[in-house]
């Protein structure tokens, strides 16, 4: 070992017995601040820190100061001028005859405990210590993962959080107009329905802050197809049936006429989809389009269907006429609106 080095050692070793001098602690021994009768003792009232906020450590010094120091537990962090911790998060702030200041930068929780400023003067050794709390805002660190169930279903949801004070656990679902809520880190849902899928969310709370994180759930069922409205048509014009189906997963659409199933495009016919409605058209309804029709929508998890009529309309006008046989054979056309007045005023005239 160089001279250096043995110089280095033997100021350390000076420097802990000092202080354990000064401290009448036996070695070995972790070093107390309290309880020791020959010397002044005094406690200061704990501070209190956020985590990753910057600490400042005061010890007022006062007479002529021979040898002071600041401790963690049973470390050294600085003796003097002289640091000791491997920290770089301390650091000397303050070393003069009033006061001996140092500080703790992005306090962690590893951080709390007990502190002890340590001094020696002219006339008698004093400690001074101070304990550090420190509060951690909450943190959700275990969370259900958004996920997919068929309706019917139990579930549970999990929701766990770290922080100091110990943070408080609620969930709620918030993108439905059903009500579930829960305070707890565990949130039961048996038989789940339709009407409880969404978004759910988990609130971790404590003095600090508040932490939010949330779930989606999906629930799937079976097609629910509304009932279907029958719907006439002249003949020669344009018709259209449409089907509705609420599903999840998103419903497939089948149409049939009779038993028989119509294919996009069959006969002049179209079958368009969009999300949860399909329409079939006529452009141009003939004879045989009229008749009885079936929607069905399915999923995986199984189907539904509705009934519809397609029935003929007749729209008479004004300018219908009426074919009446005169006595030589020959047709007579007469305006319909015209043997309607005879009609009604028919009875009038019998009684003159």
């Amino acid at each position: 070992m160089s001279v250096r080095g043995y110089f280095v050692a033997f100021s350390k070793c000076t420097v802990l017995l000092f202080l354990r001098m000064l401290l009448l602690v036996p070695a070995g021994l972790p070093v107390r601040s309290q309880g020791d009768s020959q010397s002044d003792n005094k406690v200061m009232d704990n501070i209190t820190v956020r985590q990753g906020e910057t600490v400042f450590l005061r010890c007022a010094q006062g007479d002529v100061v021979t040898h002071t120091a600041w401790l963690n537990r049973s470390s050294i962090l600085y003796a003097g001028e002289d640091k000791w911790s491997v920290d770089p998060r301390v650091s000397l702030v303050t070393l003069n005859q009033e006061e001996f200041t140092i500080k703790i930068e992005n306090v962690d929780m590893t951080d709390e405990g007990q502190y002890v400023c340590a001094v020696q003067t002219s006339s008698r050794p004093r400690t001074t210590s101070v304990h550090i709390l420190v509060q951690v805002p909450p943190k959700i660190i275990n969370l259900s993962r958004d996920f997919v169930v068929n309706e019917g279903s139990n579930v549970t949801l999990m929701c766990q959080a770290g922080g100091k004070p110990e943070p408080s656990i609620s969930w709620k679902l918030i993108s439905s107009s059903a009500h579930l809520a829960s305070d707890d880190e565990y949130l039961e849902i048996p038989s789940i329905s339709r009407q409880k899928a969404g978004t759910y969310e988990c609130t971790a709370v404590n003095d600090i802050d508040t932490d939010v994180q949330t779930v989606d759930i999906t629930v799937n069922y079976v097609p629910s197809v509304s009932e279907g409205r029958d719907v006439g048509v002249t003949l020669g014009q344009r018709g259209v049936l449409e089907c509705e189906a609420d599903a999840v997963p998103a419903a497939d659409f089948e149409w049939y006429k009779e038993d028989r199933r119509i294919f996009n495009g069959f006969d002049g016919m179209e079958i368009m989809n969009t999300g949860s409605l399909s329409k079939l058209t006529f452009f141009n309804v003939s004879d045989g389009d009229y008749g009885n029709y079936t929607c069905v929508a399915l999923n995986t998890l199984g189907s539904s269907n509705t009934s519809f009529l397609l029935f003929v309309v007749i729209e008479p006008t004004s300018s219908t006429l009426l074919q009446v046989q005169d006595g030589s054979g020959g047709a007579m056309g007469v305006h319909l609106h015209t043997c309607l007045l005879f009609i009604v005023f028919l009875p009038f005239l019998l009684r003159f």
